[in-house]
């Protein structure tokens, strides 16, 4: 199978199209906007000392976390990881709920438990995150062979960076997805860097490539035009639910931060961070957005009025009480991931702004 390069286009199947309405692209931005708000404002608590431990983000992320979480429906499930807010956004989770659980508060997703990146609400459909980062492409293979069993036309997708590719847990993934024909979608984010290490010190080949050696599509995409993503996610999950097997999506951008906040980047050359700041998925969407007439500053205005209220939430909520730190540790009856009957943003009508 050929590795191609998607192109923004109406993927039709069977009669159906997944297009972008106006309302869509509008949602869009917000939750761009949304995910870099809520990072910036938790960045912002870490440096006041009220996060603790160290704290990662995904700024240069936004286009691919929120543009393939937005074609998943409510019965897909998910395995995100620490670079992907804008999946948890648009699986339904507050921005309150996320900050509650960067400062350990009872409030949070998890409750404040196991810090501020392993954490997921399993009734909007999610696998909390486990650092070592290609298990979660394992994890995701487990849910599609359960959705491939029991015949339900069902989408596992899960993220991860090109380090990830060097391991061998990712390629055991791989195999199986193809060798089984699993419904699932891997989101590769190419973003330059797997912590210090550069693409021509960490393969000899495109890691996209590698999909066709599994027996399955590989695609290339902009991963910071955020339409780009949704469409190649779209025809990824369409295929997935036809029975069609899994697809290697990789989406080319830049990680615009350091690996954590305690990482200065000064192994990354200048000249590429000033490349890429003039490739900014949201600067870019917004000038699309704003040249067909939709009100760019009413979405901005409407972000920062939530975050600032989510804020004020996040901060009145409890440390959670001692004997919290019991509960929940082990599993007392059969593991249930939601039942995909749980609200979630895009199906409520206080969903998108």
């Amino acid at each position: 199978m050929a590795t191609t390069t998607a192109q923004p286009a109406a993927i039709e199947d069977g009669g159906r199209k997944a297009v972008l309405t106006q309302e869509d692209r509008r949602a869009l931005l917000r939750y761009m906007l949304l995910m870099r708000a809520t990072e910036e404002r938790a960045l912002t608590l870490y440096r006041q000392g009220k996060v603790p431990g160290s704290y990662y983000d995904g700024r240069g992320h936004e286009a691919i976390s929120v543009g393939a979480a937005f074609t998943l429906g409510p019965r897909d499930r998910t395995c995100i990881l620490h670079r992907d807010l804008g999946a948890h956004l648009i699986r339904g989770v507050r921005p309150g709920r996320v900050l509650a659980q960067m400062m350990g508060r009872a409030g949070g997703v998890t409750g404040g438990k196991d810090g501020n990146m392993h954490f997921a609400d399993r009734e909007l459909g999610c696998v909390g995150m486990v650092s070592m980062l290609p298990d979660m492409a394992l994890v995701t293979c487990g849910l599609a062979i359960a959705f491939q069993m029991r015949k339900e036309p069902r989408v596992a997708m899960t993220w991860f960076g090109e380090g990830s590719t060097a391991n061998g847990q990712w390629h055991e993934a791989m195999n199986v997805a193809g060798l089984r024909r699993l419904p699932a979608v891997f989101i590769l984010e190419n973003n330059q860097f797997a912590y210090s290490t550069p693409n021509d010190h960490e393969f000899a080949v495109d890691p996209v490539k590698r999909a066709e050696g599994y027996g399955f599509p590989g695609v290339k995409v902009d991963g910071n035009d955020v339409e780009a993503v949704f469409y190649a996610a779209a025809e990824a999950c369409e295929r997935a639910r036809s029975g069609g097997g899994p697809t290697l999506i990789e989406c080319e951008t830049m990680r615009m931060h350091g690996h954590g906040a305690h990482d200065d980047m000064r192994y990354v050359p200048k000249e590429l961070f000033e490349v890429w700041e003039k490739r900014d998925p949201i600067d870019r969407y917004e000038k699309k957005l704003s040249d067909d007439s939709i009100d760019i500053e009413e979405i901005r205005a409407a972000v920062k009025e939530e975050i600032e209220r989510e804020t004020q939430w996040a901060l009145e909520q409890p440390m959670p009480e001692p004997q919290a730190a019991l509960e929940g540790v082990f599993a007392t009856s059969d593991p249930v991931l939601g039942d995909g009957k749980a609200p979630w943003s895009r199906w409520t009508k206080d969903g998108v702004a």
